[in-house]
């Protein structure tokens, strides 16, 4: 029977991060997972491949669109085989990247599922059926998430898909459906809208990207409306028929009334997704999920001593940054060091065109709180770097203490923002005020200089281009 320090179930970004950090302690780790390669679902069929195909859209859609203002004149031609070959490859050597790092910290992959067995024993069942025994000191569930259901929609990836199959559908479809409007289906359908498709997002609230400040959602609607998405908000879909050639879609107005027939070549179901614990053996140690299937813990420590729980199987956001800042301090935890996450600097990002970026509190959850704060804001419109490189549409926002000026939060929409958050994250970390920033040289001309633009009209001396 194999023994080892930490074996962390599941092989996705808390998987195998916690992996390495383990093997650079010294620590003896195994990988148990049961996919054809590591990476899980944001390496193999999420974050990653659809970043390759959003990138690669953007460009065809610049150079149909764009590229004319700029004197290029152009006739761009999709080869969507080449677009799906170019995004496997790039997630092939991904995970070959992982592979490489557990053998250089010395972690083993022992290919199958997991299960937990009792105290300290994971059961491995590998593709042929044969079960192996593993013994630890330490076990750590990341299994991850998966695409959610909903009642009525029966997902057959084919005409009906959740976000693995929106990622290799075999043409550009005439038109896609997608029911929500969070950030999965809102990027899965700026992929397939800038290919060509028509594209209306069905969504139950009546607002898109639920938890993104209010202000910035609005201005994120408009630039997808402008780009040719419609919405049906406060609507909800009751049922699906699927034929050859297309899906018929049943939506009511959620505060009642008739419902209506939508029709599309394809439907991507993207209302969330759910933590996957199902059949991991939890209760041969005693952890019961919560109703919705999530892994109550303090700091990382499940109810059962020696296990441990990291990443989507936990409350908090969804990330593949979540599960990775989780899976070092875990680790940590775990070799008695003092492992540390600061859950109120976890930045989100939708990679659309324009990005959308946030850390920190928002200005609804500032009010719900009584905490009194001040605004700066700074649009891309003003920005030298922006207008000469026609994207100026979107803004920065932050919002600072009213008191201390310490920031509080900041929430972007426009080029590029995706890289500049991090730049609040750490000022944030350091609980920086706005007049940090704010007295800050940043170089010009550059999309960066909105962020200190920003900061600077906290106190209401914003200099605009």
């Amino acid at each position: 029977m194999a023994q080892y320090d930490v074996i962390i179930i599941g092989g996705g970004p808390g998987g195998y991060n916690a992996a390495i950090r383990a093997g650079q302690l010294g620590l003896k780790a195994a990988v148990v997972e049961k996919g054809p390669t590591l990476g899980g679902t944001c390496l193999n069929v999420g974050c990653m491949p659809s970043k390759a195909l959003l990138h690669a859209s953007e460009l065809y859609s610049a150079a149909a669109n764009d590229f004319a203002t700029l004197g290029i004149d152009v006739t761009p031609s999709l080869n969507l085989p080449q677009m799906m070959k170019q995004k496997a490859e790039s997630v092939t050597a991904l995970t070959k990247g992982i592979e490489f790092l557990f053998r250089k910290n010395q972690v083993d992959w022992v290919k199958g599922a997991g299960k937990i067995a009792g105290p300290g024993k994971v059961e491995v069942t590998d593709a042929e059926g044969k079960v192996t025994t593993l013994e630890a000191k330490n076990i750590v569930i990341a299994t991850g998430s998966e695409p959610a259901g909903l009642p009525g929609v029966e997902v057959d990836q084919k005409r009906i898909v959740d976000s693995t199959g929106a990622l290799s559908l075999p043409e550009v479809p005439k038109s896609l459906l997608v029911i929500g409007a969070g950030i999965i289906g809102l990027e899965l359908g700026s992929v397939w809208r800038r290919l060509g498709a028509e594209v209306t997002v069905v969504e139950f609230l009546d607002r898109i990207t639920p938890g993104m400040d209010t202000e910035t959602a609005k201005t994120f609607q408009r630039a997808l409306t402008k780009q040719g998405f419609k919405f049906k908000l406060s609507s909800k879909v009751t049922g699906a028929k699927a034929s050859k050639t297309g899906v018929k879609l049943t939506v009511e107005p959620v505060a009642g009334g008739p419902a209506e027939t939508l029709e599309a070549e394809y439907v991507l179901l993207a209302i969330g997704r759910r933590p996957f614990t199902e059949g991991l053996g939890l209760e041969s140690v005693g952890v019961t999920p919560d109703k919705r299937g999530f892994i109550p813990t303090d700091h990382w420590k499940t109810t059962a001593p020696g296990v441990w729980a990291i990443g989507d199987v936990t409350l908090g956001p969804m990330l593949a940054h979540k599960a990775e800042e989780e899976a070092v301090a875990c680790i940590e935890t775990i070799a008695g060091k003092s492992g540390h996450v600061n859950y109120g600097i976890i930045p989100s990002v939708v990679y659309t065109a324009p990005e959308v970026a946030w850390v920190g509190k928002t200005e609804e959850e500032l009010k719900a709180e009584g905490r009194a704060y001040k605004a700066g804001k700074f649009p891309f419109a003003a920005n030298s770097r922006a207008k000469i490189n026609h994207e100026t549409e979107g803004f920065i926002k932050v919002l600072a203490d009213a008191v201390t000026d310490e920031v509080l939060g900041v929430h972007m929409i426009g080029p590029s923002v995706s890289e500049m958050v991090g730049e609040y994250c750490v000022a944030m970390e350091f609980r920086a005020s706005s007049e940090d920033i704010a007295r800050t040289c940043h170089p010009h001309p550059t999309r960066s200089e909105a962020l200190r633009q920003a900061a600077m009209g906290v106190e209401g001396w914003t200099m605009q281009a």
